[in-house]
């Protein structure tokens, strides 16, 4: 089975361009989603003591600090990653199309 897997990741070079162009950005959007959703679950965790009908103000202060450094604790570790990848020719060719 793994190898039917690997070799159907290593086909996609001859996909069609637009198809992999599709793949590429709903993998994207799937990706968006996944961190919306955590930072939704950690900064409700973090931030929502009783659930009411209006926000107090220190609960909005505490999602906006927590969406602010999730984002910016994200941007962080793209960036990072994308440093470490342009050190590596091979994988980062493959991820740049």
């Amino acid at each position: 089975m793994e190898s039917s897997s690997s070799s159907s990741a290593a086909g996609l070079g001859s996909v069609d361009p637009q198809l992999q162009h599709f793949i590429e950005v709903e993998t994207q959007k799937q990706r968006f989603q996944q961190l919306v959703h955590q930072m939704t679950e950690l900064c409700w965790e973090k931030c929502m003591d009783k659930p009411g009908p209006k926000l107090d103000s220190r609960a909005e202060a505490c999602f906006v600090n927590c969406v602010e450094c999730f984002i910016d604790t994200s941007q962080f570790i793209l960036n990072r990653l994308e440093q470490t990848q342009k050190s590596k020719p091979v994988f980062s060719e493959s991820l740049s199309d």
